[in-house]
């Protein structure tokens, strides 16, 4: 392909008034000794234009941002012959997508997101791409099917033929050899679970990997990992940035918890979802078949219990879900153990699903621990379906007249090694091919999911400044209760705080965005589309 000369970075719709610039306080050529660190910086300038009638796009960052004079060559997907049946090649570059599509007719228009896609021009040339993938943290379903359809798509559509992957998570970058990756070698790895890659926590050395992007000539990352792993990106785009790189950054979210913020869902959650349909019942058929019978069911759910209310509301058989969310209580009136009481009395057996972070509290407080963390700074979390099966197996010691028979189980971890099922499968397809598409128009530091349906290019920091929960006042969680019949396990005082929370975040987010501000954090997301 030609270079066909200086073409500017893609901006928005021209009668826009940009509200922040993003200002690069690190010259390539002024402070090339400065120290990688201080591109921390970078984290705090947003890239924000805003228009009409309240309307604000967050925009990701580009690499004529800091590189003015890269060329743009013509997308090769124009003479694809699988694209010569589609009408419309290219995404508008004034495309935009909502983050909130439910409003009032006196509503400001908001926060958008630059949407994903192919562009019209590009800015590397195909037998100059050299693709690195990496996976970090825990397992999740769907991770080979992303990494297939990367190698695939940069091979069939892009003409790219060099993509290296990057063995054992963000260490080795530093510590191991490089693994070649074509589309025969990726074919059928997506009818297994785990990665064909490995995976590690921890690990993160800014310079080191930086140095092995520079060094192997790397200009196109992508990253696939959960929040954790997605800062790491942010640090690595800047430091990237800082020494004038030509590498795009581009950051694929995986978490089976499905607790990153903005985006709709995560992938490998529906898989995950569906598997959990497999304990639930065991332990139904167990609880039911048992005089007085119990079934216990962990699931995860870290710091958001998305997978244990899908799986509840899915089920259809669960008498008790238990998330983090929601804190409970065990004794006294109302409590925990007076409803298991009541629902054996009623009906005979029981189920009961508690996600793997709810009642960390109560635990720690009744065995005096100490809070520890792992490779990757998050909390180890003690086995809260064990101590629970415990706590109601005593409760009911004392009742001789009163025997009951309690089974536990725990298909964590064998969730998170299945294969992706059909749905995720084509939900990682997606995610791959925009992640690709921003990389060739030449977009970085961003990271690329859906938001009410349609894919887009979303900063790294909104998706690492909060953690995605399950909204306990929303009509979602009602739907739980109501299929449970469960005790909420809170006052009306507690429900009414959560509410003013909820809404005092959207207000000082809303504000501050406008300001050029940075978000707060709020205990309660808000961002769970209330159906």
């Amino acid at each position: 392909m030609e270079a066909v000369g200086v073409t500017p970075a893609p901006v928005a719709a021209p009668e826009k008034k940009k509200l922040l610039d993003l200002k690069d306080p690190f010259p390539a050529a002024a402070n090339s000794g400065a120290k990688a660190s201080s591109a921390s910086k970078w984290a705090t300038k947003k890239k924000l234009v805003g228009g009409d009638a309240g309307y604000v796009l967050e925009d990701v960052p580009h690499l004529t941002d800091y590189m003015p004079q890269l060329p743009t060559y013509p997308n090769p997907l124009q003479d694809n012959p699988a694209y010569s049946v589609v009408k419309q090649y290219f995404v508008n570059p004034d495309d935009t997508v909502t983050q909130k599509i439910v409003v009032h007719k006196t509503s400001a228009r908001g926060t958008h997101f630059r949407r994903a896609g192919p562009r019209q021009r590009v800015y590397f040339q195909s037998d100059e791409v050299n693709a690195a993938i990496v996976t970090c943290g825990g397992l999740c379903p769907g991770l080979n099917t992303v990494i297939r359809e990367l190698v695939c798509g940069l091979y069939d559509m892009y003409g790219v033929s060099s993509v290296v992957g990057i063995e054992g998570g963000y260490k080795g970058f530093y510590s191991k050899n490089t693994v070649a990756l074509t589309p025969k070698s990726v074919n059928d790895i997506h009818k297994r679970g785990g990665t064909v890659l490995g995976t590690s926590r921890g690990g993160h050395d800014t310079a080191k990997i930086v140095d092995c992007l520079q060094d192997r000539g790397i200009n196109q990352v992508y990253i696939i990992g959960g929040d954790g792993t997605q800062k790491g990106a942010s640090v690595i785009y800047e430091e990237v940035r800082r020494r004038g790189l030509k590498c795009s950054v581009v950051g694929v979210p995986k978490t089976i918890d499905n607790d990153i913020a903005v985006i709709d869902k995560s992938f490998g959650f529906d898989t995950a979802v569906e598997e959990a349909q497999r304990a639930i019942n065991a332990a139904h058929v167990e609880a039911e078949s048992a005089e007085n019978g119990i079934g216990v069911v962990k699931l995860m759910g870290r710091n958001s219990g998305f997978i244990a209310m899908y799986a509840t509301l899915a089920s259809r058989d669960v008498d008790c879900c238990l998330i983090p969310e929601s804190p409970f209580y065990l004794e006294g009136k109302g409590g925990l153990l007076e409803f298991v009481e009541r629902r054996l009395k009623d009906n005979g057996h029981m189920v009961i699903v508690v996600a793997e972070g709810a009642g960390q509290d109560l635990i720690a407080r009744s065995m005096n621990f100490v809070d520890t963390q792992d490779a990757s700074g998050n909390k180890l979390l003690l086995d809260v379906g064990l101590w629970l099966s415990q706590k109601i197996k005593d409760h009911f010691k004392k009742k001789p007249s009163f025997p009951i028979t309690l089974k536990y189980i725990d298909p964590t971890y064998m969730i998170r090694a299945v294969r992706s099922n059909a749905s995720d499968n084509v939900y990682c397809t997606l995610l791959a091919h925009s992640a690709l598409h921003g990389a060739m128009a030449g977009y970085t530091g961003f990271t690329v999911a859906p938001v009410n349906g349609r894919h887009a290019y979303i900063p790294f920091y909104r998706i690492t400044e909060k953690q995605n929960k399950v909204v306990i006042t929303d009509r979602m969680w009602a739907r739980v209760l109501c299929s449970t019949n469960q005790p909420c396990f809170l006052s009306h005082e507690d429900v009414e705080n959560m509410k003013h929370d909820d809404d005092e975040h959207h207000h000082m987010h809303n504000t501050q965005l406008l300001e050029g501000g940075s978000s707060p954090v709020s205990k309660c997301n808000g961002s769970a589309a209330a159906v």
